[in-house]
């Protein structure tokens, strides 16, 4: 390994433990979109109000609002969202499904 390989591999590395903590990581961009359609983004999973809600760990309370666009998912929820979007089967595909 080279040494400009072995340095991106360290910083890579040391970027990853600041995440890690919760502490702000230089350079690290991430983007979330606006506007997210829950609607569409359940509907892709197939799955009822009821069980999105759980395989999110959300109340369906909370889905409700969302789809209505009484609210805006917020934080991790967007990040969440955001990553269904592009892959419905994500949640499934790290957690199994439900039992």
């Amino acid at each position: 390994m080279d040494d400009a390989t072995f340095a991106e591999l360290t910083r890579s590395l040391e970027q990853a433990a600041m995440h890690a903590r919760g502490e702000t990581v230089p350079d690290l961009h991430v983007h979330v979109p606006r506007e997210i359609d829950v609607v569409a983004i359940r509907k892709a999973t197939d799955l009822s109000q009821d069980a999105f809600a759980r395989r999110i760990g959300v109340a369906v309370g909370t889905l409700r609002n969302w789809e209505q666009r009484r609210r805006r998912p917020e934080g991790p929820a967007r990040v969440l969202l955001a990553l269904l979007q592009r892959n419905p089967r994500l949640v499934e595909e790290t957690f199994g499904k439900p039992a």
